[in-house]
């Protein structure tokens, strides 16, 4: 049997002000299903995070149930679907009974009958080929309780010790499935969290696992899995050669462009074959930051490429800019280049000070670091006397603050 792991899809993200990013995910999903079919998958795996809200708008829920019926199309026969932390379970499980007639099974959130995550899924031929243990996000409220006065170091300890049992838990069940099956066939696992790396590079993702919950380590899976999908980090990561995350499709932000986004092949025959799909960019990202000259040597060298182009662009030269926004709206005028943000990024230090002056943190008041800039615009006289009463209208506000 041929297994895809995907994860975090994020349907319904938006980028600065791109309202959503429905056209990258609507042609990953036509990538998905053409590569379904190519690679003869049987079974899908999405390990958490759906959307990217808990209340997905009516576009993302299209694409969503769109996708399932489509895949139906395919040789795939089977889809299991996780919550993740940007999930809402009761979203999620409220339409499983239908969506199980497409033979999706859903699992939001975990309940009090550990069995109800465990999925048998059969062959072509209607014999059971695999057990997936589909553990879904696991919430604090979900695996342990708060005691008031409770310490943090404690509070860790326990929510991770209540981790680690609710995996042995669902891998002692499945052991026994297995054995009422009578044939050893591969039993796998899900799992949305941070398990024991740093999500450094990865956009609107937290380090933590609940909280400030430290992530978990890979022991918390018992020997009884052969592989372990995971979601949650945006990063591919092989944290052991069985325990994998995927990442997302698409970037989640600026911060992931450049990366090389995937989804894992897997097949018992008998042993375990891993292998990689890389997933198509459909919309470039790059990040450009600099002096104006290299802003505009990059941008002018971005203009050649035919393909749509996102950029962040932070401006960090040692002179004052002010017109940075007109600046940039002219040079990517009738391009195939879309400034999404746009920021200045200078040592403050350096425009507060003259030739025998530095100023002290603790010297600094909000009045005389307006003033210090206003010498350094080289605006008119008019116009500076205009943005001063602007300005002092504004302290006067914050000052005056009920």
């Amino acid at each position: 049997m041929k297994i895809l792991h995907s994860s975090d899809w994020h349907l319904g993200k938006s980028l600065y002000t791109k309202a959503d990013r429905h056209t990258e995910h609507s042609a990953f999903f036509d990538w998905l299903l053409n590569s379904i079919s190519e690679q003869n998958i049987e079974l899908l795996i999405v390990a958490g995070d759906i959307f990217d809200t808990s209340a997905p708008s009516i576009q993302s829920q299209k694409m969503y149930y769109d996708f399932l019926v489509r895949v139906r199309n395919t040789s795939c026969r089977k889809v299991i679907v996780v919550g993740g932390n940007h999930d809402s379970a009761s979203f999620l499980n409220a339409p499983k009974d239908i969506l199980a007639a497409l033979d999706v099974t859903v699992v939001g959130a975990i309940d009090e009958q550990t069995e109800d995550e465990i999925i048998v899924v059969n062959d072509s031929d209607g014999k059971p080929a695999l057990i997936v243990c589909a553990v879904p996000f696991l919430r604090e409220r979900d695996v342990s309780r708060f005691v008031e006065g409770e310490a943090y170091s404690d509070r860790s300890k326990k929510v991770n010790d209540s981790i680690r049992r609710h995996y042995e838990k669902i891998a002692a069940l499945a052991e026994q499935k297995r054995s009422e099956i009578g044939k050893n066939i591969p039993i796998i696992a899900t799992g949305h969290m941070s398990v024991g790396i740093k999500s450094e590079g990865d956009d609107e993702v937290r380090d933590t696992y609940i909280g400030n919950i430290e992530a978990v380590s890979t022991d918390i899976f018992p020997a009884t899995f052969q592989y372990v999908a995971l979601g949650h980090y945006h990063i591919p990561s092989v944290l052991k050669k069985h325990i994998r995350y995927c990442g997302s499709p698409i970037p989640m932000g600026f911060g992931e462009a450049g990366q090389t986004k995937l989804v894992y092949m897997l097949e018992f025959n008998p042993d375990l074959k891993i292998e990689t799909l890389e997933i198509p960019v459909f919309q470039q990202l790059e990040s450009i930051k600099g002096d104006k000259e290299l802003i505009k040597n990059r941008i002018e060298e971005l203009k050649a490429r035919k393909n749509s182009i996102w950029i962040e662009v932070t401006y960090n030269g040692k002179e004052f800019f002010s017109n940075l926004s007109d600046w940039l709206d002219e040079i990517t005028a009738d391009s195939n280049i879309e400034v999404l943000k746009r920021q200045t990024e200078f040592n403050l230090q350096i425009y507060l000070s003259s030739d025998d002056t530095t100023y002290s943190l603790d010297e600094l008041k909000p009045e005389m670091v307006f003033e210090k800039l206003l010498e350094k615009s080289n605006k008119p006289d008019d116009d500076r006397l205009y943005l001063r009463q602007l300005y002092n209208e504004i302290l006067y506000g914050i000052n005056n603050e009920a």
